[in-house]
């Protein structure tokens, strides 16, 4: 397992930021990941688990501890069930589920960071989410210190959310499975109107799934959602803040407030939540507020392509990150009464 000390961890994250790390370990296999975290945990040591890296917002000042690189492999297909090891590149493993005929993950094409992640934040764009084919999760349980198999019923998926991100300090990821879809080369039903819209077919209708993978590479592009080195609206963590779920009464306030500023005959984004909640739109929010695509005058600022993407223009600090954030959350809490929540997990540092 290899060992770096002061290591910088910016280049670990897709964003660019952050101090270095105490202790950096790189772990290849699941042996490893469990000797790391059980060393760290017998000795009282922080210990910072990273994987791809695309939801992570670490301080200036960098990790006092221990931080665990998991950089498994593993992809082992049988029919349409899949195992993925944590440290699997997820956009490359998505292709191949494609490239095999299996719909299921077609849509969560170009996301970035590593399978691990993935139930975690329950990862979800275009119409998809994984906890809809995820069966099992494999994970070592820091409290009872032994390897467990949690189903998918155990995994209390929700928006965004899961068991794993409830539970932060007690679960690490080893292997994530799924059960997908022998559809003959065929998607899932579209579920996303945007995706219909682009490849000319209604909701519902299920396309070839090369097609519909591609499609969604380029809608991500065209938001700067797909990492590329030379485009700074890609040194982001994706979408910064969750859709809003509202409460009936903090709809009906929300509603008032958007017809009091923007007019009666304006109508926001709106979605069932269920149990009487109902989802609206960050990036509506976020535009509506005044907080536009290119955003800001300093090394920080909202990517030109995406208001729900704020980015590192290439010489920005952590805290230039968090500056903007704090301002975007301020300015739509004043404009319509909605306190967005960030996304990436935050580490040494808070909004």
């Amino acid at each position: 397992m290899q060992e770096l000390h002061d290591a910088p961890l910016a280049p670990l994250t897709t964003f660019r930021l952050g101090g270095p790390a105490t202790r950096l370990l790189t772990a290849t296999t699941d042996t490893e990941v469990i000797d790391a975290v059980r060393e760290a945990d017998d000795s009282g040591t922080p210990l910072l688990i990273i994987g791809g890296g695309s939801n992570l917002v670490i301080g200036d000042k960098g990790f006092e501890g221990t931080a665990l690189r998991i950089a498994t492999k593993g992809f082992v297909l049988d029919g349409g069930s899949l195992e993925l090891a944590a440290g699997e590149v997820w956009t490359d493993a998505v292709t191949r589920t494609v490239e095999a005929g299996l719909a299921g993950l077609e849509c969560l094409a170009g996301i970035p960071g590593s399978a691990g992640a993935t139930p975690i934040q329950n990862v979800g764009a275009y119409g998809q989410e994984v906890s809809a084919t995820i069966t099992e999760v494999v994970a070592y349980d820091r409290r009872t210190r032994e390897t467990v198999v949690l189903p998918n019923s155990e995994c209390a998926f929700s928006y965004r959310h899961s068991r794993f991100k409830a539970e932060p300090d007690r679960y690490v990821v080893l292997r994530v499975r799924f059960g997908l879809e022998e559809a003959g080369g065929l998607s899932a039903p579209l579920k996303y109107p945007e995706t219909a819209r682009a490849m000319g077919v209604r909701e519902g209708d299920r396309v070839p799934a090369a097609e519909a993978r591609e499609t969604v590479l380029r809608l991500r592009a065209g938001k700067g959602m797909v990492l590329d080195p030379e485009d700074h609206d890609t040194w982001s963590a994706g979408s910064f803040f969750t859709n809003p779920v509202l409460e009936q009464a903090e709809f009906d306030a929300f509603l008032a407030r958007v017809a009091d500023r923007l007019g009666p005959e304006v109508t926001p984004p709106a979605f069932p939540a269920g149990e009487g909640r109902t989802k609206t739109s960050a990036a509506w929010l976020i535009d509506r507020a005044g907080f536009t695509k290119g955003y800001g005058t300093g090394p920080a600022r909202i990517s030109t392509k995406h208001t729900l993407a704020l980015t590192n223009r290439g010489e920005a600090t952590t805290e230039d990150l968090l500056a903007l954030a704090r301002e975007v959350v301020s300015g739509v809490h004043a404009a319509f009464g909605v306190t967005l929540v960030n996304e990436p997990v935050t580490v040494g540092v808070g909004l």
